[in-house]
């Protein structure tokens, strides 16, 4: 059998030499191969990945922050063969690992390998990419990427926060038509966020009902309102009961196709992506991960 780590040296507050260290020691019982990549620019991990998949590997075990999970699912995603997903959070937000619970110390989350309990999990196809937590579209998904490597560093997921209470204060709402399966919804909104798991920019009550293999996307969409209105949904949000707003129009649904008359940017997984329109699916069960028997919340 056959393992492939996938490191980015820069995360982990440079300690990821030594978390590599301890997996190959907690696989070495299980697999006679296990080699190390690490990463030097972006794209490196995908491309791993994606070797590991056509050289038939048994497991890939990538180690970083959510760009370099969203990275090595785009190099996993729909090859012929699909090796065994491990995650080692070594990220500012960590979006994927909370939703699966797995611990975001390092060495906890290394421990769950020796487990060899897997559990399929969906991700989603915006047009040609893949991502793993969520999509999001308008001013407020927009500002994240003036989140500074700084602030994210000092502020983890109240960076993002941030940022977002500005632009809801600030920003403009944009036109949209988005299909989905109960049919169509078109109007004017600050932002609609499409999550597959609970966990949004470290938050993990934005989408309670998510779970990491119902087959559905939760989509909100944050209508145009004033002032007080965007904070009086502040409360709903931190709660879990964002649904229920009637300034918010929610559907959960396996594909949505949106559209726009202006070329605003998809945010894909925190990152800047690609602009409208676009169509996205979920692949229901696509991935399977390594995971706690513990620990499995959803």
């Amino acid at each position: 059998m056959k393992a492939m780590i996938i490191l980015n040296p820069s995360s982990g507050k440079e300690k990821a030499a030594d978390y590599a260290e301890k997996i190959e020691e907690t696989l070495r019982d299980r697999y006679d191969d296990i080699d190390i990549r690490r990463t030097e620019k972006e794209g490196d991990a995908e491309a791993f990945a994606t070797e590991a998949c056509l050289s038939l590997y048994d497991a890939v075990i990538a180690m970083g922050g959510d760009g370099t999970i969203n990275e090595a699912i785009n190099g996993l995603a729909e090859q012929k063969h699909r090796p065994a997903l491990g995650i080692i959070p070594l990220g500012t937000v960590n979006d994927f690992a909370r939703a699966l619970n797995i611990p975001l110390d390092p060495y906890e989350a290394i421990a769950i390998l020796n487990e060899h309990n897997l559990r399929p999990v969906d991700i989603g196809k915006i047009n040609e990419h893949y991502f793993a937590n969520v999509i999001a579209v308008g001013a407020i998904a927009e500002a994240s990427y003036n989140v500074s490597p700084e602030m994210k560093t000092r502020l983890g997921s109240l960076a993002y926060f941030m940022e977002g209470a500005k632009s809801f204060l600030n920003g403009e709402a944009i036109d949209l038509v988005v299909e989905h399966e109960g049919g169509k919804w078109e109007g004017r909104t600050f932002l609609l966020i499409a999550a597959l798991t609970n966990s949004v920019g470290g938050f993990e009550a934005l989408a309670p009902h998510a779970n990491v293999n119902d087959g559905k996307f939760h989509a909100f969409i944050i209508k145009k309102m004033s002032v007080p209105k965007i904070a009086s949904l502040i409360p709903s949000l931190l709660k879990g009961e964002l649904k229920e707003s009637e300034e918010v129009e929610y559907m959960r649904t396996s594909y949505l196709n949106v559209t726009s008359d202006k070329p605003h940017v998809v945010n894909i997984d925190g990152e800047e992506g690609e602009p409208l329109p676009f169509k996205a699916k979920v692949l229901p069960g696509h991935l399977d991960v390594f995971v706690s028997f513990n620990n499995e919340k959803n």
